[in-house]
C-alpha cells in the first residue's frame, strides 16, 4: 500500500533512467494506473503478467516461489473471459505448470492459458532494452496465447518483433541458461585478468583481441571485482538447485559461483596490498557502492563484502555513491557517507573506485592527490590509464594490469 500510495504521488520506488518520466507521462495520458485491488483490472485483463520477486530461500538457494503462487491464486478468484496469464519473473523450470494447477484449481471454469514471457532487461538501460529487444521469448504452445502475445509486442517494431515462440519451460530455460552464461563470461575474463597482472599482460587488450572474434563477442569481458545485482547470484544459484533436483551436475556454474564469491572478497586484501598489507589506522575512500552505474541497487553488490574485509582488517571507510547511499546505508550502516567523490578523498590512504559511474571517468586528479593523506587509486573498473595516473603522481593498481608507481 505504501509503495502504491507513492506512485500515485509520483514518486518511483527504484532509480532507473527515464523511468520516472515515463510513468509521469502515461499516467497524465490515462493509460497508466496504479491500485492495490487486484479484482477489477484483472477481469477486465486481456494478459495479467506476474512480476513479482523469486529471492533466493534461505536455508537452500531455491529460488522461493511463493510471492508468484500467492498471485496466481489471488489472479485465479479475478479471472473473467478468455485471459492471457503471464509469468515474468525468473522462475525454475516447471513453474509455469504449478501456476496452470493453482489458477484452475482456484476456479476451474476459467478460460485462461498461463505462458512464460522471462525480462532480458539490464538495470540502467532497462527502457531501451524493452523499446529495442534482441528477442521476446514467448512459452506457450497455445494459438490464442501467441496471438495475444504477438499483439501485445507488435506495436514495438514496425516489420515484425522479434518474438522467439517456444514450449513454455523452453523459455523458463533460456533466461537462466542466458544469465549463467553471462556470469560465466564475467568470471572467466576475472580469471584471466588475475594471470595476465601475474604474467605481465593486459587484460583490456586481451579482452579486446578475444572480443573481436565474432563466436565470443565484445559484451561482458570487463574484468571486475565479480558480478552482483538481483539476478546473476541468484539465478545462477537457483540453476544449480534446479539442477541437482533432476541429478545433473553443472560443474562450470557452480565454478562460476564459487569463484566469483571469493574473488569480492579478495578484492579488499587487493587494497590491503596496495598499501603495503596493513590496514589498521587506515582511511579507505570508497567511490561507488551499486552493483553497477544507473541504479540504486544494492542486491548482492561487491562493494559490500569488499567493505566489510576492509573494515574487519582494520581500516575505516568513507564512501560516495551518486544514487545509491539511502539503499547502502541498509546494508553498510557503520561507515561514513560523503556528499561528493573529493569530500570522500578527503585524508584518505587510498580511493578504491568500485562502480564505474560516469562520473568517476573523469575526475580531476590533482584536486583528488591534493585532498588524499596518500596518493594510492586501486581501480577496480579500469577506468583510468596506467600511464595517465602515473603522470598524476599516483600509485596506481588496476584489475589486471601491470601496477605503476607514481
Amino acid at each position: 500500500e505504501k509503495k502504491i500510495a507513492s506512485l500515485h504521488r509520483g514518486e518511483i520506488p527504484i532509480y532507473e533512467p527515464g523511468l520516472d518520466e515515463l510513468v509521469a507521462n502515461n499516467v497524465k495520458a490515462k493509460r497508466l494506473d496504479f491500485t492495490t485491488d487486484l479484482s477489477k483490472p484483472v477481469a477486465e485483463a486481456d494478459a495479467v503478467f506476474i512480476a513479482v520477486g523469486t529471492p533466493s530461500r534461505r536455508g537452500d538457494g531455491h529460488a522461493d516461489l511463493s510471492y508468484v503462487y500467492a498471485a496466481a491464486k489471488e489472479i485465479a478468484q479475478a479471472l473473467s473471459g478468455f485471459t492471457v496469464v503471464v509469468t515474468k519473473s525468473t522462475v525454475p523450470v516447471g513453474t509455469g505448470d504449478e501456476v496452470e494447477r493453482i489458477i484452475r484449481a482456484a476456479n476451474p471454469n476459467a478460460d485462461v492459458v498461463v505462458a512464460s514471457n522471462p525480462e532480458f532487461l539490464r538495470e540502467g538501460a532497462a527502457i531501451r532494452d524493452f523499446k529495442f529487444p534482441d528477442r521476446i521469448v514467448v512459452g506457450t504452445n497455445d494459438e490464442r496465447g501467441r496471438k495475444v502475445m504477438g499483439d501485445i509486442y507488435r506495436p514495438l517494431s514496425l516489420n515484425q518483433a522479434p518474438l522467439m515462440f517456444t514450449a513454455r519451460r523452453t523459455a523458463e530455460m533460456i533466461k537462466y541458461a542466458a544469465n549463467a552464461f553471462l556470469a560465466t563470461k564475467i568470471t572467466f575474463i576475472n580469471e584471466i585478468a588475475d594471470l595476465s597482472e601475474k604474467a605481465g599482460a593486459n587484460v583490456q587488450e586481451v579482452a579486446r583481441g578475444i572480443g573481436l572474434d565474432n563466436r565470443i563477442g565484445t559484451k561482458f569481458l570487463h574484468a571486475g571485482p565479480g558480478f552482483g545485482g538481483s539476478c546473476f547470484p541468484k539465478d545462477t544459484k537457483a540453476l544449480i538447485k534446479i539442477a541437482q533436483d533432476h541429478d545433473v551436475q553443472l560443474r562450470i556454474v557452480e565454478s562460476v559461483l564459487a569463484v566469483n564469491e571469493n574473488r569480492k572478497r579478495a578484492m579488499a586484501r587487493k587494497v590491503s596490498q596496495a598499501l603495503g598489507g596493513w590496514l589498521r589506522g587506515k582511511t579507505i575512500a570508497v567511490l561507488g557502492l551499486t552493483f553497477k552505474p544507473d541504479t540504486d541497487d544494492m542486491r548482492d553488490a561487491p562493494s559490500i563484502p569488499l567493505v566489510t574485509g576492509l573494515i574487519d582488517m582494520g581500516a575505516t571507510v568513507k564512501a560516495f555513491d551518486p544514487v545509491g547511499m539511502e539503499q547502502a546505508k541498509g546494508e553498510l550502516p557503520s561507515i561514513t557517507y560523503c556528499e561528493d567523490a573529493y569530500s570522500c578523498a578527503q585524508g584518505a590512504d587510498a580511493v578504491v573506485i568500485v562502480t564505474e559511474w560516469v562520473q568517476f571517468r573523469a575526475l580531476d586528479l590533482d584536486r583528488l592527490k591534493s585532498a588524499m593523506a596518500q596518493p594510492i587509486v586501486v581501480d577496480l573498473r579500469n577506468i583510468y590509464r596506467p600511464e595517465e595516473m602515473e603522470a598524476a603522481g599516483f600509485t596506481y593498481e588496476s584489475v589486471g594490469r601491470p601496477p605503476v608507481q607514481g
